[in-house]
């Protein structure tokens, strides 16, 4: 076996022309297929993390007059579609002041039902007291990680108003929360809706009003997000469904990306199975016309002893040999034309995303790939070279 394969490449190193030829077929079909697949990455890739960064793209809001509960959430929050969920109060009551403890300026901002988990959070952990604001609030008040703060309302029927004493957990970044926004736990937000219901908080110097242990515990809507971007358009059925409530999502956006990135892959499939055909037919054709021209050197081969099973790996050797040069070379010029690419369209990406990219997995399934069908293609002319007759070397040499 050792002295077939070493043969083999001997002798597909002295013909140099016919190894030329198919590593140039090679790479003429990979390298344009390889660039396309690496565009398809980047875009996509640019798409999706573009809507990944935002985490309102995952978000679901109930919307109009509807009343939940804990169990409601709880049975949300079941789902395998449902991320992170928490209850809403009514939004008339979302709008507050906000102060730093001991400071003069203060701003109105909207309060947002939050906990940790939030992906609006970032992975930052909303404990009981703490509160995180947007990095708008959080500049025009001149707040720190680690400020105390106060969100204060106040209802025209209640003597006085109602301060809520928070310390500043972290602040968001732009990106993740426009405008001036706190977001905190719904206790924060169910005491203040309790407060406008003029029940007394005696914690909080309110005596007057109504016991709050008969107040019953119910909630205008949800905000649910979803596990990841695939889950969004059927969570937010599920929903519209079970509550016969209406929704608020960009469940169409990001169905457009997704499907976007679906047309590109059956795209680049079919592009892929066309490429496909021309390539096995030009190399079924190249070494199987490799082999008839062989056939004394086969038929020699088999007189001086060698199996057929050893004829079968002469042209599968040649055939593997091609292809390992073939892919070399052709992820080569891969290179060379992703830097092009990018030097001439890149500059519409996003900072730090390549306009051309291949994962490590899919350039070694593409170089296994590839080996696979060079050697499929190649056992053709394995075939022809195991029928090789040693008479033949006799007839031909007589004539």
């Amino acid at each position: 076996m050792r002295l077939v394969v070493g043969l083999a490449l001997k002798d597909l190193v002295r013909d140099r022309m016919q190894l030329v030829c198919n590593v140039a077929v090679l790479a003429g079909v990979l390298v344009p297929l390889l660039v396309l697949l690496g565009v398809k990455n980047g875009v996509y890739d640019a798409l999706i993390g573009r809507l990944l960064s935002d985490p309102a793209a995952l978000q679901i809001d109930t919307s109009g007059n509807q009343r939940f509960t804990f169990q409601d959430a709880d049975e949300v929050r079941s789902w395998p579609e449902s991320g992170f969920v928490t209850l809403k109060t009514r939004s008339l009551f979302d709008f507050v002041n906000v102060r730093e403890v001991g400071g003069r300026g203060k701003r109105d901002a909207i309060l947002v039902p939050s906990g940790t988990g939030d992906p609006t959070l970032g992975g930052i952990a909303l404990k009981e007291g703490q509160a995180v604001l947007s990095a708008s609030l959080a500049e025009q008040l001149n707040l720190n990680k680690g400020a105390e703060i106060q969100v204060i309302t106040q209802a025209e029927d209640r003597p006085r108003q109602l301060a809520v004493s928070l310390s500043v957990a972290a602040i968001l970044p732009t990106e993740s929360m426009g405008g001036r926004a706190v977001l905190a736990e719904l206790s924060v937000l169910d005491l203040i809706e309790a407060f406008y219901d003029a029940y007394a908080l005696p914690e909080y110097g309110i005596s007057e009003g109504r016991n709050l242990a008969q107040r019953a515990a119910e909630f205008e809507g949800m905000r649910v997000f979803a596990s990841d971007l695939t889950q969004l358009a059927q969570l937010q059925t599920r929903i519209e469904q079970r509550f016969n409530t209406r929704t608020e999502a960009r469940t169409a956006e990001v169905e457009g990306v997704l499907n976007l990135g679906r047309n590109l892959d059956l795209a680049l499939v079919l592009t892929a199975c066309v490429a496909a055909v021309g390539l096995a037919a030009a190399l079924v054709f190249g070494f199987w016309s490799e082999v008839a021209r062989k056939r004394r050197v086969l038929a020699t081969l088999a007189l001086m002893g060698l199996s057929a099973r050893s004829l079968w790996v002469f042209p599968l050797v040649q055939a593997l040999a091609c292809g390992g040069l073939g892919l070399l070379v052709s992820f080569a010029l891969y290179a060379v034309a992703a830097q092009v690419a990018t030097a001439l369209f890149a500059s519409g990406m996003p900072a730090g995303q390549a306009l051309v990219s291949l994962s490590i997995s899919e350039t070694l399934v593409i170089c296994a790939s590839v080996l696979a069908f060079v050697a499929a293609t190649a056992l053709f002319a394995a075939r022809a070279a195991a029928r090789a007759d040693p008479a033949i070397v006799l007839r031909e040499g007589a004539a």
